[in-house]
């Protein structure tokens, strides 16, 4: 008996206990979520669906009563504003959850259960501008295209009208211009909508105090050199860019903040804040490339960024080339360089490097030690200047012999830079054109050497998930003889940077020397073709099929008497958000050098 009492309430407990923790659980079961666009064309409808929360719900399964409940309540706004962003001013909007009207639930009253919900958007009429006005206009303002008589009145035209109209003003040195008032009506009758933006240039102002936080290092005197601010000067705007994009390139600071002064001084002067906060001085960093024939390629730097506090970056380099290489070609190559930005002007970094290098190239050991100065000229966010003053001393041997080269060399460069993306580029282009003229000491030939690099790049298809990548290479060495050319002139083809598929550099020129001894020596000309067809897979995967040609000749401006070799393969690539690890397979297709499959690992694309 006490047994069966005990047990009886016990049950009756859990069964109540179970009722209501069933009862506090609310019911995911949605059956139907539906839209309908009575009216409305192809792209409408798409800017509809992109612009509705409940259709996020609906593509990730959302089924929380409450998350709907809430998307279908901000709904509401949000196709609201996707239909004037497409010029339609009389829409009506109804979203009904089991066939009441979202907007008649109170917002704390969201219901439990969700099974219906149906989204019905009637555009109506598109509206388009009777007169698009503004005042008053200052001269030289780019007003958007779509803000005109007769043009389909969107409303981010307007917002995008006004924000041009404040733009031009603040070009003039108009630093507190603004829109103060908008006329816009809108007639329903004749779907027309009348707008005027009427701007308030206010004063026009110049430069004034720069307010520095933030920095711990740095001078300040070299933080306003570098990001080359003028007091004074009459007030731009895009002059304000340029220094957040001077001070990001140095490299020292993590973060780059101006902000303009609330209310200008009684002067006509307004202030400028700028916060920055350095990044650590020191850094150390690896890298490695690995290729079947050619073995891996090891490489570190350690990197000071701010030596004296003036910007100063300290760089040393090392490589580590051809380790474990089935043609034991064992390279190494060690850089230290000195760079000071905003030297001697703003916009330009002026350096100091040396460099020792030692390589084996078909059969000749080649050591080269190279000391010179030069600077770099930031001349746009496109178009970079290089130029130097460079001293070489270098040798070449084998076992039957060994010659001596040294000279002075100016080196002088420009480099566009379109890419959109250094690393895995879609579209853009890049254009590398350099002169290095050369004068030799002792036996050593004088002339110039000319090289160009072309890179261009198309997507396609949704999203560019079709990329074509192309690349041209052109060199040649004038005004000096093939054997009296320092080799650090000459040209090599085969491998990672020319042609896949070969050995690196195993492409040059055969020389049979007074004695009967031969060798391959690099050549005058030189002639590099690269296809390549990427394709996305998914979010993190892509792959590629490409085809590389080389041209080595032994006389200047791609003269007869040179070969060609070719190479072809699949890639597949990882996206690692920082760029793609790249896994190349390539083989031999024309040519002597070729020794079966190549395999090529590294971080970015190809070119």
């Amino acid at each position: 008996m006490i047994g069966r009492n005990f047990r009886k309430p016990f049950v009756r407990c859990a069964a109540l206990a179970a009722v209501l923790v069933l009862s506090a659980v609310p019911a995911y079961t949605l059956d139907n979520l539906s839209f309908s666009f009575p009216g409305a064309d192809r792209k409408l409808s798409m800017a509809l669906r992109a612009a509705s929360l409940l259709g996020q719900a609906q593509a990730d399964n959302a089924t929380d009563p409450q998350d709907l409940f809430a998307a279908a309540r901000s709904d509401y706004a949000r196709l609201l504003s996707a239909l004037y962003a497409e010029g339609y001013y009389s829409g009506v909007i109804s979203i009904t959850i089991d066939g009441r009207e979202a907007a008649d639930f109170a917002a704390v009253d969201s219901p439990r259960t969700i099974r219906n919900i149906h989204v019905t958007v009637q555009p109506g009429r598109q509206f388009t501008f009777a007169k698009a006005r503004m005042r008053p206009y200052a001269p030289g303002t780019k007003l958007p295209p779509a803000y005109g008589d007769t043009k389909i009145a969107q409303s981010t035209a307007i917002s995008d009208a006004a924000k041009a109209g404040v733009d031009g003003w603040r070009q003039l040195g108009y630093a507190k211009a603004s829109v103060v008032d908008q006329n816009i009506v809108a007639d329903h009758n004749s779907a027309r909508i009348a707008s005027e933006i009427i701007l308030q240039a206010g004063p026009k102002l110049r430069f004034g105090t720069l307010n520095l936080t933030g920095y711990d290092r740095m001078h300040t005197r070299r933080i306003a050199k570098i990001a080359g601010y003028h007091e004074g000067e009459v007030f731009d705007p895009d002059t304000l860019d340029k220094m957040s994009d001077r001070l990001r390139r140095t490299g020292i600071f993590r973060s780059v903040v101006i902000t303009e002064a609330k209310t200008p001084r009684s002067d006509g002067s307004l202030d400028i804040g700028l916060a920055v906060v350095e990044e650590p001085p020191r850094r150390i960093g690896f890298g490695a490339e690995v290729s079947s024939a050619d073995g891996a390629n090891l490489s570190a730097f350690w990197l000071h960024r701010n030596l004296f506090g003036g910007g100063e970056r300290l760089r040393f380099d090392a490589v580590l080339k051809g380790v474990d290489s089935k043609y034991d070609l064992t390279e190494y190559q060690i850089g230290v360089r000195l760079a000071r930005p905003a030297t001697p002007v703003t916009d330009s970094s002026a350096y100091i490097a040396t460099n020792l290098e030692r390589s084996e190239i078909l059969g000749l050991e080649i050591e080269t030690f190279t000391f010179g100065i030069g600077a770099e000229r930031v001349m746009s966010k496109t178009l970079t200047i290089n130029a130097g003053l460079n001293y070489t001393t270098s040798s070449i041997s084998d076992q039957s012999f060994k010659a001596r080269f040294k000279g002075l060399a100016l080196p002088v460069s420009f480099k566009w830079d379109r890419r959109d993306d250094t690393l895995n580029p879609k579209s853009g282009s890049y254009f590398n054109v350099g002169a290095t003229p050369f004068w030799g000491l002792g036996t050593t030939d004088s002339g110039a050497q000319f090289k160009a690099d072309a890179r261009i790049y198309r997507s396609f298809s949704t999203d560019d998930r079709i990329t074509f990548a192309g690349r041209l290479q052109l060199g040649t060495v004038v005004g000096s003889q093939l054997l009296n050319t320092p080799p650090d002139f000459l040209f090599y083809s085969g491998g990672g940077g020319t042609v896949r598929g070969h050995p690196y550099q195993s492409l040059g020129v055969p020389i049979t020397r007074i004695l009967g001894s031969s060798s391959q020596w690099g050549g005058l000309s030189f002639i590099g073709l690269s296809g390549e067809v990427r394709a996305t897979i998914n979010e993190k995967l892509g792959a590629a099929v490409f085809y590389d040609a080389g041209y080595i000749g032994p006389v200047e401006l791609w003269g007869a008497g040179g070969a060609w070799q070719t190479g072809a393969g699949v890639g597949v690539r990882y996206d690692t958000g920082f760029g793609p690890v790249r896994l190349d397979v390539a083989f031999p297709v024309t040519g002597t050098t070729g020794d079966g499959m190549q395999v090529y690992i590294g971080i970015g694309q190809a070119f």
